[in-house]
């Protein structure tokens, strides 16, 4: 594996470290400035062979690659159609789940809660933030499980789902591993059966409305980017075709995009107080090209920090709403992976946050109107599937103004 072995970017750090090592690296002068972009020299100590740093520069085609998506709902008959216009009053609301895929109670419980507030809070979408469907991902597009770990949990949420991969949805031989990116097709062709699972490509954008955004959903494919086994396909490694055009199409979305509001939406979270830790370090892992999310990260840094307004996330299975710091451009991090499973009741890391619980099941509804973002978080009981409002908070001007605003 002597390929794949490389000097990280660098490992997590907090945000004193963070802005620390910055100082450090400009040669003792002013502390960096803490708006806009992340600057380039953040985090770029990825030292490679001169043949590989050149491939991975080269954008090569790829006739396997499904196109990105900014295109109407599509799917299966009759498939609940993209909101178009706000709520009552006056929000497009949207209902936030994350490594949900079990089939246990735990699911069930969160989904029961989550569909009674629906009806409360207008919701008219939902995102799913990958490990869709556990432990392996499906055998086929119309496996059974679909039905038994998505449709039934979900019955009564009739709105479109906007669904990302998770390492559980790739994983083949060794559950979780992420190792065979190729069977999250199944879930793309899913989409074309179903009428609440949105997944038109493996990455795509959703502008809501359609014709003047107001918020704008770029859903991503993290998995060949932060396996825990080295990807055999040339077409999936880090640098090869397919993460180098997906990672080019972001880029050109985001700043093409009119929103005033962005969110970028993928199963791995940038930073992470839980026990999974953030990328370039996950789990530990400061070396090679795939565990430790290295290169994730690099893409996190460079392309999404200070130009979308929120990153949601998975993988671990708890619930994060993480403060917007100078390390992210302003971009605020949330992580919402506990709709079935929950982890040990205790932060692992200490990023800022404004809040933050490692040990309840629960959900997230993202709530946009032209004035402000808000964040729902709430915690379900299993037991009586209720579920509780935990904290909220609010957000009121975007990271990245765009070239208009709403009214």
């Amino acid at each position: 594996m002597c390929e794949d072995e490389l000097i990280p970017p660098q490992a997590d750090m907090t945000e004193r470290e963070w802005l620390r090592a910055g100082s450090e690296t400009t040669g003792g002068g002013p502390s960096m400035r803490t708006t806009g972009r992340v600057p380039q020299w953040v985090n770029r100590r990825t030292l490679l062979g001169g043949a590989m740093a050149g491939a991975a520069l080269t954008v090569l085609p790829s006739p396997a690659q499904s196109p990105a998506s900014a295109a109407p709902r599509l799917g299966g008959p009759g498939a609940f159609p993209f909101p178009e216009h706000p709520n009552g009053k006056g929000e497009f609301a949207v209902l936030v789940t994350g490594d949900a895929g079990t089939g246990d109670e735990a699911q069930y419980a969160v989904a029961a809660a989550a569909r009674d507030l629906c009806r409360t809070e207008g919701i008219g979408l939902a995102v799913g933030l990958g490990d869709n469907i556990y432990e392996n991902g499906p055998e086929s597009d119309d496996d059974s499980e679909f039905q038994d770990k998505f449709e039934k949990p979900n019955s009564g949420i009739d709105v479109p789902w906007l669904m990302v991969l998770g390492n559980h949805d790739c994983s083949g031989l060794i559950p979780g591993s992420g190792g065979d990116p190729s069977r999250g097709d199944r879930e793309v062709a899913y989409a074309a059966t179903s009428r609440r699972w949105y997944m038109p490509s493996r990455y795509y954008s959703v502008p809501l409305p359609a014709a003047d955004p107001l918020v704008e959903f770029f859903a991503i494919d993290t998995i060949p980017w932060s396996s825990y086994v080295a990807q055999l396909d040339p077409h999936y490694r880090w640098d090869g075709p397919y993460m180098r055009e997906q990672r080019s199409w972001l880029d050109g979305a985001l700043r093409a995009s009119r929103a005033r509001w962005k969110v970028v939406i993928g199963h791995h979270p940038y930073l992470n107080n839980g026990k999974h830790g953030s990328a370039g370090s996950y789990d530990g892992f400061e070396i090679g090209n795939y565990t430790s999310g290295v290169h994730l990260k690099d893409m996190y840094e460079n392309v999404v920090c200070g130009r979308a307004d929120l990153i949601l996330s998975g993988h671990d299975h708890t619930l994060q709403i993480l403060e917007p710091t100078a390390r992210t451009g302003g971009t605020r991090q949330v992580v919402c992976g506990a709709s079935a499973k929950t982890e040990d009741g205790k932060a692992h890391f200490g990023h800022p946050a404004a809040w933050q619980n490692f040990s309840d099941n629960g959900f997230m509804v993202l709530k946009v109107s032209g004035a402000r973002l808000t964040i729902d978080a709430y915690t379900v009981d299993v037991a009586t599937r209720k579920a509780t409002l935990a904290h909220r908070t609010h957000q009121t001007r975007p990271v990245a103004a765009p070239a208009r605003t709403h009214a």
